[in-house]
């Protein structure tokens, strides 16, 4: 076996059905400890979260408000993945695999709660005087310095998969959605453009160039820079696509009936949802659609929980229940909006879907362009896919920071954060399927000690919870 194949087997296991079995019934296992707190309490949860998005919120040094705590997180999750990801995993496992991802999502609301909720409860202030926090702290400070050791391995993992996740494969994902954009103004260049190739193109190294110096510049102002970038970003993009998801969405709002049709029937069979022999059996429809969900709102993983720490809130339940809101937005909303683009148009028979063959972003530009023509949606699609990618390399560069800090100290950061600029120009100009497998191996592995630490420490969560609903929800 070589290495290559050493590899593709690490990352089959690292997203195979132990992990998805793990991260969906401890997700189960949360939402019984704190009674199903994302259905019982929908009106509480969406109050505290979405009914304060507009209000202001002040934070001391070295935090942020709840809101740049929540748009940090999500501008990690809310990545390339929830376009092309999403067009993958319905592509291979056909619109099944939708149902399952919402059931991903359901029980993962509360797996991220959870994840808020200790990584406030147990965060610390560093040297710097920042709030520090996230799986690492909550294995050290909640289950004691025995298990410190495991906070470290989370630590390793996380550092090394935010090189890769985090950074190189979204600067090619930038360079990909901006060439694609301008392919659609001329599909058949003969020019240069921005120096290389025959064809029309912009070189994915002053792609490179141009995002290292936007995440220094983001980086090196520190948490609370990061904050007020992400709070205006994400936003935005997310605001953007989902406009354009629903034009589309709408133009086809009579073939609403048969998709999600489609999509109920194709999780227990997907022949009869596609009415013939497509060959997609219910365990790919289902594996496919629960580790899209999984991969895609980061529930579990340990990821989110280090920028919400940084949070001026100190109630640990409180800013738990943005952990809830971010999986809503993340996969019931974005996640739902692509698969509903992509099948809505299928269905209006505007464009073919290869069933049992991968998608990508193309799938969505291709579906929007029923609507709005190839040039603007390869426009639409090109913005953003580089505002999702761009936010998650940002996210991820705190991430990779937070982990370095934990292993070796403040001043190492600086380092760390020298290192993760310079790989965004290197990682820019790379083409190793190898190294990209790798990091996504490395990004499923660290759920292994945020889900035993999440398990050891679900009755303090559970504790947490019943005495912030006893204080502040009226008995009906």
């Amino acid at each position: 076996m070589n290495l290559s194949s050493i590899i593709s087997a690490l990352d089959d296991f690292a997203w195979g059905p132990v992990m998805l079995v793990l991260l969906v019934g401890t997700g189960f296992y949360l939402s019984f400890r704190t009674g199903f707190l994302q259905f019982t309490h929908i009106l509480y949860w969406l109050k505290n979260t979405a009914g304060k998005l507009l209000s202001k919120h002040e934070a001391g040094e070295g935090e942020v408000t709840p809101l740049q705590a929540l748009t940090t997180a999500l501008a990690a999750t809310v990545g390339t993945g929830n376009i092309a990801g999403v067009t993958g995993a319905i592509f291979i496992g056909g619109p099944g695999a939708v149902f399952w991802m919402w059931v991903a999502a359901l029980v993962g609301m509360v797996t991220k709660y959870s994840e808020v909720v200790l990584a406030v409860r147990y965060r610390e202030r560093n040297d710097k005087g920042d709030w520090v926090g996230g799986p690492m702290y909550y294995i050290k400070n909640g289950m004691g310095q025995n298990w410190a050791w495991l906070g470290g391995v989370f630590c390793v993992l996380a550092s090394l998969a935010a090189f890769g996740i985090g950074n190189a494969t979204q600067v090619q994902s930038i360079a990909d959605a901006v060439n694609n954009a301008i392919d659609s103004f001329d599909p058949s260049p003969a020019s240069t453009f921005l120096f290389f190739g025959s064809d029309v193109r912009v070189s994915t190294f002053i792609v490179g160039v141009v995002v290292a110096v936007i995440v220094a510049l983001v980086l090196f102002g520190g948490i609370k820079r990061i904050g007020q970038v992400t709070e205006k970003l994400v936003p935005f993009m997310a605001v953007l696509y989902i406009v354009a998801a629903l034009f589309v969405i709408l133009a086809n709002v009579s073939q609403l009936g048969k998709v999600f049709a489609m999509i109920f029937k194709g999780a227990f069979n997907a022949d009869a949802a596609l009415g013939g022999a497509v060959g997609i059996t219910v365990m790919t429809s289902m594996r496919k659609g629960v580790g899209r969900g999984c991969f895609s709102n980061e529930a579990g993983l340990g990821s989110a929980p280090i920028a919400h720490a940084a949070t001026s809130e100190t109630d640990p339940v409180r800013q738990g229940l943005y952990g809830i809101f971010e999986v809503f937005m993340d996969t019931i909303v974005i996640c739902t909006l692509t698969s509903l683009t992509v099948l809505c148009a299928y269905a209006a028979g505007g464009i073919n879907i290869p069933w049992g063959t991968g998608g990508n972003g193309s799938s969505v530009a291709a579906a929007m362009s029923t609507v709005f023509g190839s040039r603007l949606s390869a426009i639409v699609i090109a913005i953003s896919l580089s505002l999702f990618a761009l936010s998650t390399i940002l996210s991820w560069s705190l991430y990779g920071t937070r982990c370095c800090e934990y292993l070796f100290g403040v001043k190492a950061t600086r380092i760390y954060q020298g290192l993760f600029i310079v790989f965004v120009i290197i990682g820019a100009t790379m083409s190793l399927a190898d190294a990209w497998n790798l990091a996504d191996a490395l990004n499923g592995f660290m759920a292994f000690p945020n889900l035993i630490a999440l398990l050891a420490l679900s009755g303090v969560v559970a504790r947490l919870t019943r005495e912030h609903l006893a204080a502040n929800c009226k008995k009906k």
